[in-house]
């Protein structure tokens, strides 16, 4: 979509699947992610998995390497379900989206107070580039 000569930004919600990006993203937690939006490294991005362009996947951009390719990893170190390590470098629009915030859904078993709560407390966060985690990341 193009408006005025630009792009229009559009927003989406989607449902993290897999434990790629444990502890920062857990199964079944819900991303508001904007689609055309200027990535930079240490956000968490949508992009089309190289290999197999149906299938969506959610990764950590951590650094934009020469030819505009990003270099995309997930955050859990011990979940081996392929990133750049095992694809390489992937093509920046390949990069659909970054992620804004996360939405943890409710479980069903939360029914005291307390657990309400602290569920409320920490069910929405929003999510900011973490140069931190892509400079953590790139040195593994």
């Amino acid at each position: 979509m193009v408006e005025h000569g630009r792009p229009r930004k559009r927003f989406e919600v989607v449902e993290v699947t897999g434990a790629s990006m444990v502890p920062t993203l857990l199964n079944g937690d819900r991303l508001l992610v904007r689609y055309g939006a200027a990535v930079r490294p240490g956000d968490v991005v949508v992009l089309r998995h190289p290999f197999q362009q149906d299938l969506l996947v959610v990764k950590r951009a951590v650094e934009r390497r020469p030819g505009g390719t990003w270099w995309v990893l997930g955050d859990n170190p011990y979940n081996e379900t392929g990133d750049s390590t095992v694809y390489g470098p992937v093509p920046a629009e390949l990069v659909l989206a970054t992620a804004v915030l996360r939405f943890r859904p409710r479980e069903e078993d939360q029914r005291s107070l307390r657990a309400r709560l602290s569920w409320a407390v920490s069910a929405l966060r929003p999510l900011l580039a973490d140069s931190s985690a892509s400079s953590r990341l790139r040195a593994r």
